[in-house]
């Protein structure tokens, strides 16, 4: 099977499209995991179609990139993903 050249992946559709959260664009792309889990943070708490509560909403949608677009990022890339997890935790006093 072929994939066509010039086609996005879904999983890119989904970041950027989501239902449940309205994220700021290129959120994931900071190299600051404080500025990333507060602006999933803010998101998910100001988002009204979410199904599940915020924190898990917020851990879930920055666990769906880091799984999806983890294998094509370098480790510099993904490891201010893998801090604003911590970050995420801390902002809604949840054990680590």
């Amino acid at each position: 099977m072929k994939k066509s050249t010039g086609k996005r992946k879904w999983s890119a559709g989904v970041t950027e499209n989501s239902d449940a959260l309205d994220l700021k664009k290129d959120v994931f792309k900071s190299k600051d995991p404080t500025r990333i889990a507060k602006s999933l943070k803010h998101s998910a708490d100001e988002s009204h179609k979410r199904k599940a509560s915020p924190f898990q909403s917020a851990m879930s949608m920055l666990n769906f990139y880091i799984n999806r677009a983890g294998k094509n990022l370098t480790k510099k890339e993904k490891e201010p993903l893998e801090k604003a997890k911590g970050k995420l935790r801390q902002l809604y006093h949840r054990p680590a």
